[in-house]
């Protein structure tokens, strides 16, 4: 039996992070595993591309990212939907708990798609600024900004206040 060349093991071993940053970038279980696929497959087919000693990780992100910005800009193909959630596994959460990652979730999906990219890869991705930067292709400066702007506009959803820049105090008037 051939085994599987390193790099093929490296891909394999980022399917868990593509996944979870692919949920949390789609919101639907179905349309992450989609991209999760999609990602692996133009991957694996452009493998010789990948340059041997750069991070792997980033390079997957990068082709995520881009086939997520490219079905977004093109018109959605008619689904249908299966019964309920019927292949999700059940997780036991308090009623608490489920609301507050149901308010961060709709918080989330009300950001701006490049501030949320950014936010997510910082966050629950935990990738320096210089590899999203990388994996967006974007400047680093682009990348604080947008983080920056994404963290204020999440915590101002969280506490259910419209989004204040830090550098804009409010005038009192005076009668």
């Amino acid at each position: 039996m051939k085994q599987m060349p390193e790099e093929g093991k490296q891909l394999v071993a980022c399917i868990p992070r593509l996944r979870r940053y692919a949920r949390a970038l789609v919101s639907d279980h179905a349309l992450a595993d989609d991209l999760v696929q999609d990602t692996l497959e133009r991957a694996w087919n452009k493998l010789a591309l990948w340059r041997s000693g750069s991070d792997m990780r980033a390079w997957l992100f990068g082709i995520m990212h881009n086939l997520h910005v490219n079905q977004i800009r093109r018109p959605a193909l008619a689904t249908v939907a299966l019964e309920g959630d019927a292949f999700d596994l059940p997780v036991r959460a308090s009623q608490g708990d489920q609301l507050e990652v149901r308010d961060l979730h709709s918080a989330l999906q009300l950001l701006p798609g490049d501030q949320r990219a950014v936010l997510l890869l910082v966050a629950l991705e935990q990738m320096s600024y210089e590899e999203v930067a990388s994996t967006l292709d974007i400047p680093l400066g682009t990348v604080m900004s947008r983080l920056a702007r994404g963290r204020e506009k999440l915590r101002a959803q969280m506490e259910g206040a419209a989004a204040v820049p830090a550098s804009v105090v409010p005038l009192k008037v005076v009668k």
